[in-house]
């Protein structure tokens, strides 16, 4: 874990944050400033920095399960949800900790962006 990353700070619990799933590979909790209604950030409990620098398969599957698990419990399995991964600063990836947004909750646009 890096000392620094905002990301590695909340999975040590140094930093506060609306939980809403934990397991032994993912954390997941609200994001501060949710594009929908439901807006959950699904994190790696191990730091990479970025989808690029990634190469454990587990993991990144791991992720996308806890963010159907999480649409599941929110109930916007129904009217759908999306999930995305930014890569890097032009895809708007302002936290150099790979990390999932769950979107849900209303309409949502395509293309995005």
């Amino acid at each position: 874990m890096s000392e620094s990353c905002l990301f590695c700070r909340i999975v040590r619990k140094e930093i506060p944050a609306k939980i809403v799933l934990e397991n032994e590979h993912v954390i997941a909790f609200r994001d501060i400033h949710p594009k929908a209604p439901t807006h959950v950030l699904v994190v790696p409990r191990t730091h990479v920095a970025t989808l690029d620098a990634a190469t454990d398969a587990r993991m990144l599957g791991e992720m996308q399960l806890a963010a159907a698990t999480i649409a599941r419990a929110e109930g916007i399995v129904e009217g759908g949800y999306r999930t995305v991964v930014n890569c890097g600063a032009d895809a708007g990836q302002t936290v150099l900790h790979v990390h999932l947004h769950l979107l849900g909750g209303r309409k949502l646009r395509w293309p995005p962006g």
